[in-house]
């Protein structure tokens, strides 16, 4: 299992790092993607990333991958806090286990009906925490892939320096 999150942590450093583009454009691709991660409902993500990577020229690798912090795997945590702390800063007294259950409806039924009847203050509570967590992130995620993709490239760079001569002459 070790070894199995080392590859994977592995694979998106390099997916990362490895795009052909500035460093800049990279970390704004997955800064929009952490954005529409943490903001819009698990679905609808690709939906609103892709064109706004286009419009703001960002990395559309990035802003693809980005919005995968929420998969079907991490929602069930993820889903839950967000709603708790959303509700928690309205001043809402709905509990962490009402808001698992709620969702967890939502998540075994997967209808329009279920989401309807979780009604306007819980709704209200996932975009509000959903923001909160969106503040946080979306700068965290900028700045951390553009330090990532600014030192891979300069170590590439001081890397092929070192094996292509200085001069013509060596070439002789």
């Amino acid at each position: 299992m070790k070894k199995w999150i080392k590859k994977k942590w592995r694979w998106l450093y390099f997916k990362i790092v490895r795009e052909k583009a500035s460093p800049e454009y990279i970390a704004r691709g997955w800064a929009i993607g952490m954005f529409y991660g943490c903001l819009i409902p698990f679905g609808f993500q690709l939906l609103c990333s892709i064109p706004t990577a286009f419009v703001l020229k960002g990395s559309k690798i990035g802003a693809s991958l980005g919005t995968l912090l929420t998969n079907h795997f991490t929602i069930f945590l993820i889903y839950p806090l967000q709603c708790w702390v959303g509700n928690r800063i309205i001043g809402g007294d709905l509990s962490y286990k009402a808001c698992c259950d709620a969702l967890k409806n939502v998540l075994e039924q997967q209808n329009y009906q279920s989401l309807a009847a979780l009604g306007g203050e819980l709704a209200a509570a996932f975009f509000i925490g959903g923001a909160l967590l969106t503040l946080v992130m979306t700068p965290l995620t900028y700045y951390f892939v553009k330090i990532l993709a600014t030192r891979f490239k300069s170590r590439k760079k001081r890397n092929w320096q070192h094996k292509v001569p200085a001069s013509p002459e060596h070439i002789i």
